[in-house]
C-alpha cells in the first residue's frame, strides 16, 4: 500500500468557464486517403462504395465527416486519372457517411483542361457533398522533379492560371490549398496571395511532427517523442507560422493530410497504443487552436493508418490511432475552453477542456510510461459545471505505450464490424461540488460533467 501511495500524485484542473473558446466544427475529425482508393480493382470492387457496409460503420462510429482524396498519387503523372463512375460511387458513399470530400486536382504535369471537366462533372453531380477542390498536392517538392514550379512564386502563377480553368468551367468551384508538406512559408504566402479572392475557401496544410519513420529507427525513443513537450512545442511554432495569418486573414485553415510519422510510419511506434493518446491530443490542440478540422492520413495496410484491412477482404478495423479519433468525438464537441494546470510532481500530463450546450467534457491524458510512472489524481475544478460526472478511460488490456493490442475505450474494442459498445462509469460526488477522478499511467481519461 505504501508503493501504490508513492505512485500517486495529485493534479488540480481548473476550467476557465467565462473564457470564450474556439468552437469545433461538426466536420473536424477527417480522414485521408491517396486517390489510388477510389478507383475500381481488378474484381471491379471499390473501397468507397455503398457496398462497403463495414467501412461505412467504421466512419460513423468514429465521426469522421470529412473525407480527403489526394496524397502523392493524386499528382503522380503515372497514376490513371479517376472517371465519373469511381467519383459517382466516392460522392454516394460520401452521401451515406453524412461526410464531405475534399478532392484533389492533378497539378504536376497537369492538364488544367482535364481538372476543369473534372470539376465541372463534380459539380454537375455531386455540389452539395463537395468542400472544397485542391490543386495539386505538397506542390513545395515539385523542384526535385517537376521543374516548371521550383519556387513559390512559380506555384502561384501555376495555381492561378489552373483556378481560373477550372472555375471557367465550374463556376461554383471553390480550392482549398497550398497543400505544403514542409515546414516553410508556402501557407504564409498563399494566404497574403488569395485570401481577399473569392477562390480560395481554407488554407490546408500538411504536418508530419515525427518526420521520415526512415529515421525513427529507435522504437522507445519514437513512441516517448509522441507525448513530449518538443511535440507541442513544434504544435505552437507550426501555428505561428502560418495558421495565425489565416485567421487573422478570415480564412480558416485545415490539416488536411498529417500523422504522427511520415513514410507509412514508425515500426513499433506509430502502430502502438502510444499513437492513440498522441491522435487524441492532436486533434484537442489544434482544436482548441481554432482549426477547422484535421485528416489523418494513411495508405492501405501501413502502420499509422486509422482502417486497417482484414485479408481476403473480409472487412476492416482500426489500428490504435483510430481510438484516439473516437475519443475526440465523444469528448470534442462543442468550444474548446481553456484549462489551468497545477501539477506540482510534474507529471507528464496535459488535459483540455470542451463545453457543450449540456456538458463540460474534460479529457485528461496521463502520458507516463516508464518504471516510475505515477497515478494521477486528478481534480477538476469548474463553477459553470458542477453536477452528475462520469467517466470514459481510455487504455489497453496489454499495459504500456508500446502494446499493438488490447486497445479499450469505455471499457471496449471497437468491433471489426464498426460497433463499439464502451460505457460510461459514474464518478463519486467529489467534495465542495469538486470532481475527482484517477488516471492511470500510459491512459486518458474522459471526465463528463452535467450542468448544474
Amino acid at each position: 500500500m505504501a508503493g501504490l501511495a508513492a505512485a500517486q500524485s495529485r493534479v488540480t484542473l481548473t476550467v476557465e468557464d467565462r473564457a470564450a473558446g474556439a468552437a469545433i466544427a461538426g466536420d473536424f475529425i477527417g480522414l485521408s486517403f491517396e486517390m489510388q482508393n477510389i478507383l475500381a480493382n481488378a474484381q471491379g470492387r471499390r473501397i468507397f462504395s455503398l457496398e462497403n457496409k463495414t467501412l461505412l460503420n467504421l466512419l460513423r462510429t468514429l465521426g469522421v465527416k470529412s473525407i480527403r482524396l489526394g496524397g502523392n498519387m493524386a499528382d503522380r503523372p503515372s497514376a490513371p486519372v479517376p472517371g465519373p463512375a469511381d467519383i459517382d460511387s466516392l460522392f454516394a458513399f460520401a452521401k451515406a457517411a453524412d461526410a464531405r470530400v475534399i478532392y484533389t486536382l492533378r497539378l504536376r504535369e497537369g492538364n488544367a483542361q482535364q481538372d476543369a471537366g473534372l470539376a465541372r462533372y463534380i459539380e454537375q453531380h455531386c455540389q452539395p457533398l463537395l468542400d472544397c477542390f485542391a490543386i495539386g498536392n505538397e506542390p513545395d517538392y515539385y523542384k526535385k522533379v517537376y521543374p516548371l514550379i521550383k519556387d513559390y512564386p512559380s506555384y502561384r502563377d501555376e495555381w492561378k492560371k489552373f483556378a481560373l480553368a477550372i472555375t471557367a468551367a465550374a463556376p461554383g468551384a471553390t480550392f482549398c490549398g497550398p497543400c505544403a508538406g514542409d515546414f516553410n512559408d508556402w501557407s504564409r504566402r498563399f494566404t497574403d496571395d488569395f485570401a481577399r479572392s473569392d477562390l480560395v475557401k481554407l488554407i490546408a496544410q500538411h504536418d508530419y511532427p515525427g518526420g521520415s519513420s526512415r529515421q525513427a529507427t529507435n522504437a522507445v525513443a519514437a513512441r516517448q517523442a509522441m507525448l513530449s513537450p518538443a511535440w507541442l512545442e513544434h504544435y505552437d511554432k507550426f501555428y505561428r507560422a502560418f495558421a495565425a495569418n489565416a485567421l487573422s486573414n478570415g480564412l480558416p485553415y485545415r490539416l488536411e493530410e498529417v500523422n504522427n510519422y511520415s513514410d507509412g510510419g514508425a515500426t513499433n511506434a506509430s502502430d502502438t497504443f502510444a499513437s492513440a493518446l498522441w491522435s487524441l491530443e492532436y486533434f484537442h490542440w489544434w482544436a482548441a487552436h481554432g482549426a477547422a478540422g484535421v485528416n489523418v492520413h494513411g495508405r492501405r495496410g501501413v502502420r499509422n493508418a486509422v482502417l486497417r484491412p482484414l485479408p481476403e477482404s473480409a472487412g476492416w478495423n482500426i489500428n490504435p490511432v483510430g481510438y484516439g479519433l473516437l475519443a475526440f468525438h465523444l469528448g470534442g464537441a462543442g468550444r474548446s475552453m481553456p484549462v489551468a494546470a497545477a501539477n506540482p510532481a510534474a507529471l507528464n500530463l496535459t488535459a483540455y477542456a470542451v463545453r457543450g450546450t449540456e456538458n463540460l467534457c474534460v479529457t485528461i491524458l496521463n502520458k507516463e510510461d516508464d518504471s516510475g510512472a505515477r497515478i494521477a489524481v486528478v481534480t477538476i475544478v469548474s463553477d459553470g459545471f458542477l453536477g452528475n460526472a462520469s467517466v470514459l478511460f481510455l487504455s489497453t488490456r496489454d499495459g504500456g505505450l508500446a502494446a499493438k493490442t488490447g486497445v479499450t475505450l469505455g471499457g471496449a474494442s471497437i468491433n471489426d464490424d464498426g460497433s463499439w459498445a464502451g460505457t460510461w462509469t459514474p464518478l463519486a460526488p467529489g467534495a465542495n461540488g469538486r470532481c475527482v477522478v484517477k488516471v492511470p499511467a500510459a491512459s486518458a481519461a474522459i471526465v463528463k460533467i452535467s450542468a448544474r
